[in-house]
């Protein structure tokens, strides 16, 4: 019989992420000083204290749980150890491969304890060099996005898309709504690379496109202050592919930060008033990024590279010929199932990027 996982070393309960008396003594410490009446006079630092007791205790509980599930696989294996029972053998196994697979999804839970990971996140894909191919790379890449999405139960909002000459999107902004999706989606900050037989050559050659992803997490107005005198709000007529609604109300709504030039545009609502409000969240969060410059190690945890998307600053390769695979430069993760990966499998990639030696990781908090 398998051994449970108490019997090895990889079951690290006092080291590492699972470091449960650290997290209790910090939990405890913020319980006390919010129990103090003077931590109200200040709400904000009341609400982030709240905020980070829960994240903690979301931590401390499961692994409680996991514990007491590790002490009843012992109890059982220590009466097998007096007398054998297939049957109850049996059911050891089953208990302690469930608990293995619970651990590694709890390991990954805490592996997001950075201190915007728990946000929804804003996502940018921008076509890089590859013309025409590049942006129908951008669109395989919102499709790809959006069904891991879809599996992974986040919450998917388009915020503004600029179509491409001949196919796909120059440039595609939406937004994953749920909890901890900037800590799983900062894994796609970077230049991705796509490798194919292009299927708008007629010679069928073999074309390299690139498109640069960029993750913010989303940042609460109140967290960052700006002067309305410093916003100039234009109002214009949507553009895209046509209909009903489609250039013929200015619903679309562009936003300019008068003194650092940073403009926004979005214009997915058939609604003004949502164009503005989803507008004004991509602002925020672009604005915190500009704050988190004063920081080099800030600005790496939130944006990732800055660089063009262009050969040699890929963060990941999706090769279709002359074979298949898709590879993860930073962390050495890789597959050969391309189209699994095209369909939205990609947890394992984010989960190498989550385990990798802080060290390594160019996004880490």
């Amino acid at each position: 019989m398998k051994r449970c996982p108490t019997a090895g070393a990889g079951w690290t309960l006092l080291g590492g992420i699972f470091d449960l008396p650290r997290r209790q003594s910090e939990l405890e410490s913020i319980e006390e000083e919010t129990s103090s009446p003077d931590v109200w006079s200040d709400p904000k630092k009341a609400e982030k204290l709240l905020q980070k007791a829960s994240r903690l205790r979301d931590i401390i509980q499961p692994f409680q749980a996991l514990y007491k599930r590790v002490d009843d696989i012992i109890e059982y294996e220590e009466l097998l150890k007096l007398e054998a029972n297939a049957e109850l053998e049996a059911e050891v196994l089953e208990m302690f491969e469930s608990l293995q697979a619970d651990l590694d999804a709890y390991e990954l839970q805490t592996l997001l304890s950075g201190e915007y990971d728990d946000r929804s996140a804003i996502i940018e894909i921008n076509a890089g060099a590859g013309g025409s191919e590049a942006c129908d790379w951008a669109s395989i890449l919102f499709r790809l996005y959006s069904r891991w999405a879809e599996r992974r139960g986040f919450k998917l909002e388009i915020l503004n898309e600029t179509p491409g000459d001949v196919t796909g999107y120059r440039r595609m902004n939406f937004q994953l709504v749920g909890t901890n999706a900037y800590g799983y989606f900062k894994s796609e900050n970077g230049v991705h690379r796509l490798v194919r037989i292009s299927p708008f050559d007629a010679a069928a050659r073999r074309h390299t496109s690139f498109a640069k992803v960029e993750v913010l997490p989303e940042i609460d107005e109140e967290e960052i202050d700006i002067d309305p005198d410093d916003l100039r709000v234009d109002t214009l007529r949507a553009g895209g592919a046509g209909g009903q609604h489609v250039n013929k109300t200015e619903s679309a709504v562009r936003i300019t930060h008068i003194p650092t030039g940073v403009v926004v545009q979005c214009q997915a609502e058939r609604s003004q008033h949502k164009n503005r409000a989803s507008a004004m969240r991509v602002l925020v969060s672009r604005l915190a990024e500009l704050q988190a410059k004063q920081d080099k190690e800030r600005l790496d945890s939130l944006k990732g590279d800055s660089g063009p998307a262009e050969w040699g600053r890929q963060i990941r390769s999706y090769v279709m010929q002359p074979y298949t695979m898709v590879k993860d430069h930073r962390t050495g993760h890789e597959t050969g199932n391309v189209q699994a990966v095209m369909d939205g499998d990609i947890d394992a990639f984010i989960e190498a990027f989550l385990k990798q030696p802080p060290d390594e990781d160019a996004y880490v908090e």
